[in-house]
């Protein structure tokens, strides 16, 4: 008799629950979605680039002359936020089909079906429009608001660099790169070296754990036509390449040490930073990629944050 049943009534564990299922409240429901959107766009990975840009403007507040403003400060947070969620959910939009036909990434959110095409669309244009808009935060300061245009759309072709280039990596760290630069920008309204050094660290260091990462789809790439190094060139060879690109991660550090005149305490950083490098590439071998994601996330925190942190000591307390 119990097939009779609708599919909405529920029969659970020998108990017949004869009630239809409620809806979910509203509250939850939009709680749910935003939940899903973070998940979408990775807003943890923000940790990566954003205490270099944060590190890039204390310097800059350090300059003479510079004035602090904590709209300044809040438009640099928010710029991140919103450029990186644009280029994220871009790439979550323009790699769905690709994303289906691989088992790694087929329950990612738009493969699986828990957000709609359109939704990450409009997300994506608002994401972009909100970008632009905060960076009138910085007038009179022009160059952020000029230069806010050319920079998106270079955020937003990373994700179409795979289809034609196997430095597509190192597009992704230039993407990055460009944090600390607009940091500079937002506070003193220039160009200058240090900000650049500091840039030359995410190039070589993105570049080189986004190797790392990409090691574990080099057989999917290859059977897909997409570029890749892993996929180009093997996997053994990928690994020693990421290793080059973190070695001279370091050595940038070292320039960027000597030209911020940073004290003692950052050198230290760099020693550390580099014990960290050399255990990330102890940790992922050619027959044994398990371990990508504990090199790719937590190392990679420890990283970002440390640098900052001792960037800040260096510069108040010295």
């Amino acid at each position: 008799m119990f097939r009779s049943i609708p599919g909405r009534i529920l029969c659970c564990y020998g108990i017949s629950c004869c009630f239809p299922r409620s809806r979910a409240p509203v509250g939850s429901e939009m709680f749910q979605t935003i939940r899903q959107f973070l998940q979408l766009i990775r807003f943890s990975h923000t940790i990566f680039a954003l205490p270099f840009a944060l590190l890039a403007a204390v310097l800059a507040w350090n300059q003479p002359g510079s004035l602090f403003r904590w709209r300044d400060l809040a438009g640099i947070l928010f710029c991140m936020v919103t450029a990186r969620s644009a280029a994220m959910a871009f790439n979550r939009l323009v790699d769905r089909r690709i994303d289906a036909g691989n088992p790694r990434t087929a329950g990612r959110h738009l493969p699986a079906g828990l957000l709609s095409v359109r939704s990450v669309t409009v997300f994506t244009l608002l994401m972009s429009v909100l970008f632009v808009a905060a960076t009138t935060v910085f007038l009179p300061k022009r160059l952020p608001l000029l230069l806010s245009v050319p920079v998106l759309l270079f955020l937003l072709g990373y994700s179409l660099s795979k289809r034609f280039t196997s430095l597509c990596h190192y597009w992704l760290s230039a993407a990055l790169m460009l944090s600390p630069i607009a940091a500079w920008i937002a506070v003193r309204d220039e160009f200058a070296v240090v900000p650049g050094l500091i840039a030359a660290v995410i190039f070589f260091w993105v570049g080189g754990f986004d190797i790392l990462y990409a090691c574990q789809d080099a057989d999917f790439d290859r059977s897909s036509r997409l570029n890749s190094l892993p996929a180009r060139f093997g996997v053994p060879i990928a690994l020693r390449m990421a290793f080059t690109s973190h070695l001279l991660t370091i050595v940038m550090l070292f320039f960027l040490w000597k030209m911020a005149a940073l004290g003692p305490i950052f050198l230290t950083g760099i020693i550390l930073i580099s014990l960290l490098l050399l255990y990330e590439h102890w940790l992922v071998r050619p027959d044994d990629l398990s371990r990508v994601n504990i090199a790719f996330f937590n190392v990679n925190a420890i990283i970002s944050f440390g640098i900052l942190v001792l960037g800040c000591i260096d510069v108040w307390l010295l």
